[in-house]
């Protein structure tokens, strides 16, 4: 038993041979691409949500339409879209052009593709935190003459941010899952350096546990981060029995 230990703390050992510190640096471009991600999508959701709410009927069936058929399209099919046929046109393109051809990066297009996906989503959680601000606060803000942004910065996202928090904080979940999927790129995350160590040493379940417990603590972490974030933000209202302000 205590040979067999030493060997599965071998093969976990941050130190090579050992493959720990594969796990843990793919966890770290997991959460860089997550972040990535988050922020890109969390920008095109707040400008999506303006924008479906903005009252422009052209604009608004734009919208839509971006966020049912991004909703509706795996996140697979538009990662494998963009990085090789999107790449094939852009080569055969230059190619016309007389250019040299060119190489997408994995890891931009998993920021890029993620975070366009999340855009979708966002869109839909931040207008309906939106929608649920008092229109009474919006028009106090314009008889006193505040211009949109400052409107947007002083009323409206103060207002937002208690409502939308608890989907942001799903969504942020959902894409360090979807994270996974870029390994289809070659692009190596904590999903596709789990199957690397797996195949090399034969001991799948050892690092498949072992890459369970990271995403189990990456989101335990993220858990209470969006907690924190959410009591303070909620600092002066009543407080939910069972909510995650409490």
């Amino acid at each position: 038993m205590a040979t067999a230990q030493q060997g599965i703390l071998d093969l976990l050992s941050p130190i090579p041979p050992g493959w720990g510190g594969v796990l843990l640096t793919g966890a770290a471009s997991t959460i860089t691409i997550s972040a990535g991600a988050f922020l890109i999508g969390l920008v095109m959701g707040t400008g999506g949500a303006l924008g479906k709410l903005s009252g422009n009927r052209p604009l608004g069936l734009l919208l839509a339409f971006y966020t049912t058929a991004i909703r509706a399209v795996p996140e697979l099919i538009l990662i494998v879209g963009l990085y090789y046929a999107g790449m094939d046109g852009l080569n055969r393109l230059l190619a016309l052009l007389n250019l040299p051809a060119f190489e997408l990066n994995g890891f931009a297009v998993a920021i890029a593709v993620l975070g366009f996906v999340q855009g979708a989503y966002m869109t839909e959680v931040l207008r309906g935190a939106m929608l649920a601000i008092p229109i009474g606060q919006i028009e106090a803000a314009k008889a006193f003459g505040m211009g949109p942004r400052l409107r947007f910065r002083r009323i409206v996202l103060p207002a937002l941010l208690p409502n939308a928090l608890p989907g942001l904080a799903n969504l942020w979940m959902a894409i360090m899952k979807d994270s996974a999927l870029i390994a289809v790129v070659g692009y190596q995350e904590l999903a596709l350096a789990t199957r690397l160590a797996g195949a090399s040493t034969k001991h799948y379940f050892l690092f498949f546990t072992a890459s369970a417990f990271i995403y189990l603590a990456l989101t335990l972490v993220s858990n209470r981060l969006f907690m924190l974030l959410e009591r303070r933000v909620r600092r002066g209202q009543p407080k939910v029995a069972g909510g995650l302000a409490r």
